[in-house]
């Protein structure tokens, strides 16, 4: 189930049902990305048009037990679904395939142009005219997944700002390792927490490198296996957690825009009326979070569970979210 030739049979019986008869698979290409998911492109040829289209696949098309809270792929399907009927820019998904499939666990849905990659997004000319735009289009985007009907969707995990600390700290103090500047922000965390909002759907990794930008801005946002019911900030802090701002520093919202703009957008669009100071302490959990998955990480290497260069590479910067961490600390004490 796992070559490239029984994927592309298995696209094309589904083509086939879907396009018409005459129906054929083009261009089926696994990409590079997607750590935990297979991702193809390829094309549905058919009456002299071509479908541009992605599959996104579980390994080997057999689905496992999964230990993290990551959501199913009929899960992240479904809230695509929710998503674009809500106004928020997303793939549209043409196809679900149940484990057990001829393509098993998987879906299909539209490829849209663009570029993932952060630093190509804040340093190419082809993003010059799209930058300035993106903070508010972050935030217009952010207030309609916020304002999806709870009712309308799928079993989701539960998790706010309480939830969060006591997970990552229970995996920080199993590493036995302590680290001064990490004890300090999980004290000052618990010492300010704030009042929770109403809980909403939460996208859990909207940021740049989960969202494709063509040149008038954001064009879709991927990526929901973290999406939980939860606190509207998170989402709007965890694109601000300078990790994700790619060396652009001074733009908080993603190394390209300004919080406020952001906010601006996010009220104007139906969102709540927050103020940048409301954000403050979110950002500090998005850091300390991303410190503690950078030293999963590096466990993973260490132990020889996944000994990629890659996984190493961002176990090194754990330092790099202390130094952060010291900075958020020392702007709020």
């Amino acid at each position: 189930m796992g070559s490239t030739d029984q994927i592309e049979r298995a696209l094309e019986s589904w083509a086939q049902r879907d396009f018409g008869e005459s129906a054929r698979i083009a261009a089926l290409k696994r990409l590079s990305g997607g750590a935990s998911q297979e991702t193809w492109a390829f094309e549905v040829a058919q009456g002299g048009t071509n479908h541009r289209l992605i599959l996104r696949r579980v390994p080997g098309g057999e689905s496992v037990a999964r230990s993290s809270e990551a959501v199913t792929l009929a899960t992240e399907a479904a809230l695509l679904g929710c998503a674009q009927r809500a106004g928020v820019p997303v793939p549209g998904v043409l196809g679900v395939f149940a484990p057990g499939s001829n393509l098993g666990e998987a879906f299909v849905m539209n490829r849209i142009e663009g570029e993932t990659i952060g630093r190509k997004v804040l340093r190419d000319e082809a993003y010059q005219s799209a930058r300035p735009l993106l903070a508010a289009q972050c935030g217009k985007a952010l207030a309609g997944i916020h304002a999806v009907d709870l009712a309308a969707l799928p079993d989701l995990p539960h998790s706010n700002g309480a939830d969060q600390i006591r997970k990552y700290e229970d995996i920080y103090r199993g590493f036995d390792l302590p680290r001064p500047v990490f004890e300090l922000a999980f004290s000052w965390l618990k010492a300010n927490e704030p009042t929770p909002q109403a809980p909403v759907l939460v996208h859990g990794d909207f940021r740049l490198g989960n969202l494709i930008v063509d040149p008038h801005g954001l064009a879709s946002v991927l990526d929901w296996e973290l999406a939980h019911i939860g606190d509207p900030r998170e989402d709007i802090a965890w694109i601000c957690v300078n990790s994700w701002r790619f060396g652009q520093i001074e733009n908080r919202v993603g190394g390209f825009g300004k919080l406020e703009e952001l906010l601006d957008a996010y009220a104007k669009a139906g969102g709540a009326r927050f103020e940048a100071r409301e954000i403050d302490w979110w950002e500090m959990l998005g850091s300390l979070k991303w410190g503690i998955m950078c030293m999963i990480m590096y466990e993973a290497f260490r132990s020889g569970g996944d000994p990629s260069v890659e996984r190493a590479a961002i176990g090194r910067r754990v330092s790099e979210t202390e130094i952060d961490l010291l900075n958020l600390l020392e702007k709020a004490l």
